[in-house]
Formats: structure tokens, sequence, C-alpha cells
């Protein structure tokens, strides 16, 4: 199989899924029944047995409780790994008011989630039925999040997974972290990413750049961003327990399920391209 045929067919399923939109039932103002939260994806593939992700297991990168894709499923070949970029009519709402996440935002955040894990299942699936074994992380029973050997929630070692989606994005080529540690494409920061290991084998793509913040520029629009000053310029570090708690200690308690923040990955250079890039 190329992949052309698993595109289209994705892009496909992605366009036409009634989860891509907000649902009537669940909507928090009436008017956002039926919006669309993301644009068109874009696609980046890895080789499974690619040392980076070896590397993840180093403490201080993930650590060691990552699972490698060969842990996820035996005899992977390649990691898929899919960028969906927030529509810009969301991000445009969380523009707005930069102490708050906007309605719109929350959306993509919680029934972006579920719209994600559709299409991994959707993908594995398909997969499955061309002859070849897949497994998606995120919606995987196996799926773990925090460190397993950190229980206090304000040690930052705590926030970590067993499989990390910007480290995959990270080896696909897709792009580099940012100072806020969210991964910065060519389409910008501002978007969901999500991935598929499979016994099928794509060639990788080459990763454009070298470093691991190569596409961000420290300009520190997004720490300026912040409403509970998470992210230092000075450390070139964010605080995974600030961030946490500003979400979900306060924003989550105000319109459960709903939560969000997302204003280090708006009004910002990076916010819909990679700004080293010319």
């Amino acid at each position: 199989m190329d992949k052309s045929k698993l595109e289209k067919t994705l892009k496909e399923f992605i366009q036409n899924s009634p989860e891509a939109c907000v649902k009537k039932e669940v909507a928090l103002r009436p008017e956002l029944a039926g919006m669309r939260m993301f644009d068109e994806p874009i696609f980046g593939y890895s080789s499974a047995s690619d040392p980076l992700f070896t590397e993840a297991k180093k403490p201080g990168i993930v650590g060691p409780h990552f699972m490698t894709p060969e842990e996820w499923l035996p005899g992977a070949k390649t990691v898929i790994t899919l960028y969906l970029p927030i529509a810009e009519h969301v991000r445009a709402a969380n523009s707005q008011n930069m102490e708050w996440p906007a309605e719109e935002w929350m959306h993509c955040r919680i029934d972006g989630q579920a719209f994600q894990d559709a299409i991994c299942l959707f993908a594995e699936e398909f997969l499955k039925k061309e002859g070849f074994s897949a497994v998606a992380p995120m919606p995987n029973p196996r799926f773990a999040r925090g460190n397993p050997e950190v229980t206090d929630k304000t040690d930052e070692n705590y926030y970590s997974s067993n499989w990390s989606e910007r480290h995959a994005a990270y080896v696909a080529g897709l792009g580099t972290f940012s100072l806020s540690k969210g991964i910065i494409t060519l389409k910008g920061i501002a978007g969901r990413f999500l991935s598929v290991i499979t016994t099928a084998e794509f060639e990788p793509d080459k990763r454009p750049y070298t470093g691991i913040h190569d596409y961000c520029n420290f300009c520190g629009v997004c720490a300026r961003n912040c409403p509970v000053q998470a992210i230092s310029v000075e450390k070139k570090d964010k605080s995974h327990v600030l961030c946490s708690g500003f979400i979900m200690d306060t924003v989550a308690k105000k319109q459960p399920p709903y939560f969000g923040c997302g204003k280090c990955q708006i009004k910002v250079p990076c916010e819909k391209k990679a700004p080293t890039v010319k």
C-alpha cells in the first residue's frame, strides 16, 4: 500500500465524519452546534526502529516508562503521525480574552480529543483490512497518563506518559519543540497530533531539521501570553505544574467536563507557521 491511498482514505473520513463538528446536544452555545474544529491534516512517517524512540526512554526526554513502537506492537515497521491544525475561527475566538479559554477552544480540546480517537480507531481498522497489524496508542487501554514512578502532581516529573504524540511528530519530521513544549509544524503550533503504529512499511520522511528547537525563535510571546506565567524565557522551560493547575484546578471546575487554555498557541509568531523557516 502506498501513502496516497492511506492519506486519501483518512482525509475522506476526517472530512465526512460527524465527529469532526460540534454536536448540537453538547454545544456550549447554540451557535457552536455544527462548528468544524480542525483544518485538513498533514502527515508524517517515521521508522518504528528509529533510534530516537529508544532515546525517549532516557530521563529528561520522556523516561523509562516510555514504550517504543516495538513494545506497543511487535513487528512494527512504521509510525504514522497526523497533525490536525485548529481551525482559524477557533483560534480567533481564543484570542479575544487572553485570561480565559474560549468555548470554541474547549470544544476542540474535549470533543476534538474524541474525534482524534475516532480517527485513530478508523485508521487501525483500515490498516487491518489491508492485511496489516496496527495500534494507536492514545485510545488504547495500555495508554497511561502520568509517570508511574511519580505520584506527586506537584513534581514536574509526573507530567509524562508512556507514549508521546509530540515526540512521535518530531521523529516523523513534522516539527520541532517550542519554548512552550508544543510542536511547531510548517502549519504552526495551534493543533493536535495523533499517531498509529503499524506493521505496514512506508518510507520514512526525512527530518528537515537537526535540533529539537530549530523552528522556535524563543521570542517569548508565548511566555507573555500565559495567564499563570508557566513559561520561562530565561530558563527555556515550562512548568507543567502551573499549567495543569490552571487548566484542571481552575478552568475544569467552572464548566466540567470542558477545559483547555491554548494561550501559548495563539497570537504568537508560530501560530500558523514555523517562524524560522523562510
